[in-house]
């Protein structure tokens, strides 16, 4: 298991009110993200556990594109990856953006 932590800046805070959220599911060969607002508005922390190794400027290319893309300033995203590919962790950390940004629930 490999352990792997990217600290970036946001140019904005990320929408909304909602606390955390969580999408996807680690065992479906996939990957789970849990989103939690924690941070300064400029910073986005995302901790990700993978058991695929090696693959850690893979992750931090995806990371940075999705930081410049979302710009998920104060969001702190914890992942438990269970071998997705880069364009599935794309979607996944886009759909967990979108989570904590919609209504309060």
């Amino acid at each position: 298991m490999e352990q792997l932590n990217f600290r970036n800046s946001a140019r904005t805070r990320a929408a909304g009110s909602k606390r955390q959220a969580i999408v996807g599911v680690v065992a479906s060969g996939n990957l789970e993200v849990l989103v939690e607002r924690l941070l300064p508005d400029g910073e986005c922390e995302v901790d990700v556990r993978t058991a695929a190794e090696g693959f850690g400027e893979v992750w931090q290319a995806v990371i940075a594109d999705f930081v410049e893309r979302r710009s998920p300033g104060g969001l702190r995203l914890s992942i438990n990856d269970g071998g997705a590919r880069p364009d599935t962790v794309s979607l996944r950390l886009a759909q967990a953006v979108r989570a904590i940004e919609g209504d309060q629930a």
